[in-house]
């Protein structure tokens, strides 16, 4: 499918894959919303990108700044075509060392925060027949480990619901929906960490085989560009050599 002219919406577009997405689908002829937090960083993104785009402060972890959002959005872009939930954080920790609050913060960000944009974009998607929302989970959300549990969950939680939102959205709505799941990408979301045991006991240095934001933003391409008739569900990514 053409994306030329395209309205994509991508959340965590400041930096890391989301940024990576947001040049890739602007090359693909897309006009980007760069939505996120941190609006110094997206203009830079949006300066680096230069035309048919737009900075949207958005904190996916509030409902009320979604929603305002979304209506600035659609006062410039009436109908949004993709929406790319990419905002997310990965504080990794030790159940039993009990870090309360960054376990609500990856549920708040990485599933409601979801869930705040995928309400935020139905009511055009619906109307216009058509869309096409892509939910970067992660292969946490199959693969469990110590150390990952809560924000394993909330990665399983979004590959389960974008099974849901095939079988519902997709019949009557035409809406396609993909689950994208990068294994170890080279991004700062490590930096969120502060369980200092599993700081010590975790080697996150050294050679271990990274993915690129690049890939990510090539599986996104992918995904977008198959033909209408064609749903990519899933796509789960891992660097080459890990099984």
């Amino acid at each position: 499918m053409n994306l030329q002219d395209k309205v994509a919406v991508v959340t965590g577009a400041n930096s890391g894959i989301g940024k990576a997405i947001s040049f890739t689908l602007s090359q693909e002829g897309c006009k980007v919303v760069l939505a996120g937090r941190n609006t110094k960083q997206l203009q830079e993104v949006k300066e680096m990108i230069g035309e048919n785009c737009m900075v949207s402060r958005m904190d996916v972890s509030n409902s009320e700044n979604v929603c305002s959002a979304f209506e600035e959005i659609h006062a410039q872009y009436p109908n949004i075509d993709i929406l790319v939930n990419c905002a997310g954080v990965m504080p990794l920790t030790y159940l039993k060392n009990r870090h309360l609050e960054e376990w609500m913060e990856t549920i708040e960000v990485n599933v409601k925060g979801s869930l705040r944009c995928i309400y935020a974009v139905l009511p055009s998607m619906k109307f216009q027949k058509r869309g096409h929302i892509i939910n970067i989970a992660s292969v946490d959300g199959k693969e469990v480990y110590p150390g990952g549990a809560v924000y394993g969950a909330s990665k399983a939680a979004l590959i389960a619901l974008s099974t849901a939102m095939r079988m519902e959205l997709s019949p009557e709505f035409n809406i396609k929906v993909t689950a994208i799941e990068p294994g170890t990408v080279d991004t700062d979301l490590r930096e969120d960490i502060t369980d200092e045991e599993l700081l010590e006991d975790k080697d996150y240095g050294g050679d271990e085989a990274k993915l690129d934001p690049q890939d990510i933003a090539n599986a996104v391409k992918y995904a977008l560009t198959q033909p209408y008739s064609v749903n990519v569900n899933e796509l789960l990514i891992k660097p080459t050599g890990k099984a």
